[in-house]
């Protein structure tokens, strides 16, 4: 398993410079340019031996944010790449709103994020947006040039034949992923597909936000049919688990996106994760006796194992993960940022965190999330630094405003730090899906009337609970499933979306330190659950309309 992860993380990085390059003028003039690169498609796909390269290109758009290492030459104008790196904005869009993380810096506008003051003009929305559009370019590229025609013209046959049908169905997997983003997002959008070739004058029509539900899951569907079987293909790449994972959570949203709750699909594709052989995962080390020189203790990491250096190895949890390495994977986004952006303060030693050369002290958490954990820490996903922190925060500028939360670091199991010499770039990889998140979903489609099992559901959760080593429940409710989503996938880029369905993320009364551009919070208007079109493609694109309230 790790030489194939290392094997995968250097075709990406190798592909960097061979990105699509676009602007942020606006979404239509992304998706008319031309590729620009050294070679044409025609050259590229007459040989088999380019397509993983080709493919790697569509991955590493979710990986690194520009044309060279550490992000340079951004893919996205107005943007540093840093900063547009593809998850990193995922997380400031459905982490940094919420009750889970606020953040020290004024760059821009980023501010407004926490606040819910953003309007349609903001940089870092506008700055996924191109982002997810970019991908979906990428995307279109490969699936274009690996149509069944196209193949049969290039003299792609037999075994390279059939692995190109797999290639085909990942990129459509990752364009099915990024329109997925598109529609929790943003809602109503501008859409293409292979079809919409470069070049055309023709901008692109709006899509209805039902109806791209409908297209996403229509793909995903095709895609559980066409991808390899679960757990068999090379670590970092989709299979039919990715599929059904992300079946799963577009179902679990259905009712916020179509208006129609799909219970009975949840329990169905969660089940088909669960029965594919997944596990949770374990993890205990032997440490030094703290009363002993002599001897050794047994400390369970189990938790935390999952988001250190070597989280890639024999984890049998994670369904999909982005691969990033210190060496071959180079990004201030990703896990670099993830570690460096929550470290800082007088009092944290960057060294128990593997980086060497300092954290950036810009990401803590609310006392509302710190909240959900038990006071005496016995939770071990409750991981706070609280030394020079004040937990109430009365300057967002000012690191020390809210405790620091430990998630990601740049040690392995051992304690050794990762693989970068410098100590700048981070080689833990970042779970997209993995079975705790299956687990919870399951139970809460349940609770929702799905056909799952209660008693089932509430062993799920205690598994859970018990790795933690948290007091398992003896029921359920979906407000402690939406409490426990937050314990168990805190940071994990999922908690606005999580909010919205609960009918807590703008509205009522869950309120959290300035929400609202407010102290102790405050609601705002429910417009502010879909985030703007971004005001040039509204410019730039006859065919699209503002979503309300912008």
């Amino acid at each position: 398993m790790k030489s194939n992860k290392t094997k995968f993380r250097n075709i990406i990085a190798g592909v960097a410079s061979a990105v699509i390059l676009f602007s942020a003028v606006s979404c239509v003039d992304d998706l008319r340019r031309e590729p620009i690169t050294d070679v044409t498609s025609l050259s590229v796909y007459s040989d088999f031996a380019n397509y993983p390269n080709a493919l790697a290109k569509v991955y590493g758009g979710l990986a690194v944010g520009g044309q060279e290492g550490g992000d340079g030459s951004s893919d996205i104008n107005g943007i540093d790449g840093g900063f547009s790196q593809y998850t990193r904005l995922l997380f400031t869009m459905q982490v940094i709103p919420t009750d889970e993380a606020v953040i020290g810096w004024n760059d821009g506008t980023l501010q407004t994020i926490h606040k819910m003051s953003w309007d349609s003009s903001n940089e870092f929305i506008g700055g996924l947006y191109y982002r997810i559009y970019t991908e979906i370019a990428i995307a279109n590229e490969f699936i274009r040039n690996t149509s069944d025609e196209k193949l049969a013209a290039n003299g792609i046959t037999g075994e390279n034949l059939t692995q190109a049908k797999y290639m085909r169905a990942e990129a459509k997997f990752l364009r099915a992923q990024s329109y997925y983003h598109a529609l929790d997002l943003y809602g109503n959008v501008p859409f293409v597909d292979e079809t919409f070739l470069p070049g055309s004058t023709t901008p692109p029509a709006r899509i209805l936000r039902a109806d791209l539900f409908n297209y996403v899951e229509a793909e995903l569907l095709a895609c559980a049919d066409e991808l390899k079987e679960a757990r068999t293909n090379q670590y970092g790449r989709a299979d039919k688990a990715a599929a059904w994972s992300l079946l799963a959570r577009l179902y679990l949203n259905a009712e916020v996106y179509s208006g129609k709750p799909k219970n009975n699909e949840v329990i169905t594709y969660t089940n088909k994760v669960i029965a594919a052989g997944y596990s949770l995962k374990n993890k205990i080390i032997q440490v030094q006796d703290p009363n002993n020189p002599n001897a050794t203790i047994p400390k369970d990491i189990s938790y935390e194992s999952l988001f250190l250096a070597d989280n890639d190895v024999n984890n049998s949890e994670n369904i999909l993960s982005i691969n990033f390495d210190g060496v071959n994977t180079r990004t201030n986004g990703g896990t670099t940022y993830m570690v460096h952006a929550a470290v800082g303060g007088a009092k944290m030693n960057p060294l128990d965190f593997g980086i060497p050369t300092g954290g950036w002290g810009g990401l803590r958490t609310t006392k509302a999330f710190v909240g959900l954990f038990p006071a005496d820490g016995s939770d071990a996903r409750g991981r706070f630094f609280t030394d020079g922190q004040d937990l109430e925060i009365n300057d967002l500028g000012a690191f020390t405003d809210g405790y620091a939360f430990i998630k990601y670091k740049n040690l392995k199991s051992n304690g050794t730090p990762g693989n970068d010499p410098g100590g700048n770039y981070v080689d833990a990889d970042m779970p997209l899906y993995r079975l705790a998140d299956i687990y919870l979903m399951y139970a809460e489609a349940t609770l929702r009337g799905g056909n799952g099992s209660l008693s089932t559901a509430l062993n799920y959760v205690n598994a859970l609970r018990t790795r933690a080593h948290a007091v398992p429940f003896t029921s359920i409710t979906l407000s402690n499933i939406l409490d426990e989503r937050a314990r168990e996938l805190s940071w994990e880029m999922t908690r606005r979306t999580d909010l919205i369905r609960f009918g807590k993320f703008t509205t009522g009364d869950y309120l959290w330190p300035w929400k609202g551009g407010v102290k102790d919070g405050t609601s705002v208007s429910s417009y502010r659950n879909l985030y703007p079109i971004p005001s040039k493609d509204i410019v730039a694109n006859p065919n699209l309309t503002q979503n309300p309230g912008y």
